[in-house]
């Protein structure tokens, strides 16, 4: 099989990983190496499907042992399977990148043998990229669950973002659909990338002082060469002081990831992000990222657990596909989360499960708690004003600074940016409801949902008038029927606030 067909199997069978948006991760580029890495992320193509594929994602096999029912490269899926081998995956990133196609990877596989022969092989291919090519671009690589302690070290200190994805939001869920993997084998490894990077960014703090300590003694000693404080015995001593200064290796820099696909098992919204705030609390990761389940088999499984009760939202389509609006409403919650002092309780209830897939997630607390608005711009806290639909962290911060010139009023709110359409139904100016407007849950409700949902129609209609335009790493792979890349717009355009 030549190299262009495996990759545009190893590409496809790829898609559905999305826990790669963005670097998290600045390095400049340095002479003699090969490329930087920006933490804006990068997003230059897109897959057959609409979702944005950032950096070149790729699989190193999707040759695969296990048989999760929710995956499209089980076992006992019926499918091309393709394999490279490291040298031949370094040198297409290689020619990629020379291109300017891409700009670094993200790196994943199917576990062909057992989770060490995949990882080694992983190991091999990056050590390719660094070593041998001095690519210094960005890489993200997944760890396979039941990967030794020692090959997870080697991935780390090659990659500058390491994920273990823990998949479903339940241990029963998992037992039951993924009955090869272990709960406990992935807690264990996410347990040792915790304690790698906090390790590793402990050395990097102790190496950075003892470097300040070097200075100081150099600026007294004169000597340029070592921080032997005048006492300097020639070359060896000056090299052996350099050598005990050199900064330690970074481990997995940008932190480490994990993913959960929604819809292929029957936990609420309330589970799920009741399970992402104990791995954020306990693993200290850098994000969840969430996965709408995509059909990809018959299993009879994935059918179960569907039905919601009669004022829920409907979990699933007529295929069996999550909409994904319920994927782009915990992406909203899992912000509110780590950058606005929310709890999981106060967003949602073992009572109220589920999100309002026709209102954000803080317009939601907002008219569950209309007891503690509105409130007033000109007295308000940080903290209060943040809890304010329409009103973000930026926007309190401006309307902190602007009201210690004047008194602000509705007008001035608007020329400072802040989104009105949301923020007008839950503040006063100057002790004043604005016009025309009527504090009751109905009336707000009403009006922001028909706000929301008229926004959801242009988006939609705007991305298939866009979607000629898109680019794919194979010709003619886009579909133009392809869904909204809802993760994109959660962080991008600012709907949280």
């Amino acid at each position: 099989m030549d190299g262009e067909r495996k990759l545009e199997i190893l590409t496809g069978a790829a898609k559905y990983d999305a826990a790669c948006t963005s670097s998290g991760v600045n390095r400049s580029a340095l002479p003699g190496l090969l490329g930087n890495a920006c933490s804006g992320g990068i997003c230059h193509s897109f897959a057959a499907d609409g979702r944005c594929i950032a950096l070149l994602k790729v699989l190193m096999s999707n040759d695969c042992i296990y048989n999760c029912a929710y995956c499209a490269n089980r076992a006992s899926a019926e499918q091309p399977r393709a394999t490279f081998e490291p040298d031949e995956l370094a040198r297409l990133v290689i020619e990629f990148y020379r291109r300017n196609y891409i700009e670094g990877l993200f790196l994943s596989s199917g576990v062909t043998i057992d989770a060490d022969t995949t990882a080694v092989r992983m190991v091999q291919a990056l050590r390719l990229l660094r070593d041998s090519y001095g690519f210094n671009g960005y890489i993200h690589a997944k760890v396979i669950p039941g990967t030794s302690p020692q090959v997870i070290d080697q991935l780390g200190l090659l990659a500058d973002r390491l994920s273990i994805n823990v998949e479903l939001p339940s241990t029963a869920s998992l037992a039951r659909l993924a009955p090869d993997k272990s709960i406990d084998s992935i807690f264990t490894r996410m347990a040792h990338l915790r304690d790698g990077i906090s390790n590793n960014r402990q050395n990097l703090l102790e190496w950075k002082g003892r470097r300040e300590s070097r200075r100081s003694l150099t600026a007294a000693a004169g000597c340029d060469s070592c921080a032997t404080a005048g006492t300097c015995t020639g070359l060896a001593a000056c090299r052996s002081a350099q050598t005990a200064l050199a900064r330690p290796a970074r481990f997995a820099p940008a932190g480490h990831a994990t993913q959960m696909i929604i819809g292929a098992s029957p936990e609420s919204d309330y589970e799920i992000l009741k399970a992402s705030a104990a791995l954020y609390s306990q693993y200290r990761l850098k994000r969840v990222f969430y996965s709408a389940y995509v059909p990809v088999g018959d299993a009879a499984l994935l059918q179960q657990g569907f039905a919601a009760d009669s004022n829920d939202i409907t979990l699933a389509n007529g295929n069996g596909a999550v909409q994904l609006v319920r994927e782009h409403r915990l992406y909203q919650s899992d912000w509110l989360l780590r950058f606005y002092n929310f709890s999981v309780d106060e967003l949602l209830n073992p009572d109220a499960p589920f999100l309002d897939p026709l209102l954000d997630p803080k317009c939601l607390w907002a008219l569950r708690n209309l007891d503690l608005f509105p409130i007033e711009v000109n007295r308000a806290s940080f903290d209060e004003l943040i809890r304010v639909p329409g009103i973000g962290v930026l926007g309190a911060r401006k309307i902190i600074q602007a009201r210690k010139a004047a008194q602000l009023s509705f007008d001035t709110l608007a020329a400072l940016r802040i989104v009105m359409k949301r923020a007008q139904w839950f503040i006063t100016c100057k002790g004043k409801y604005r016009s025309g407007l009527r504090f009751e849950h109905d009336s707000i409700y009403h009006s922001l949902t028909s706000e929301e949902a008229r926004k959801r129609s242009y988006r939609q209609l705007h991305k298939r008038e866009q979607a000629s335009r898109q680019l794919s790493l194979f010709e003619g792979e886009f579909d133009h029927k392809g869904e909204f890349d809802h993760k994109r717009e959660s962080e991008q355009i600012g709907l949280l606030c």
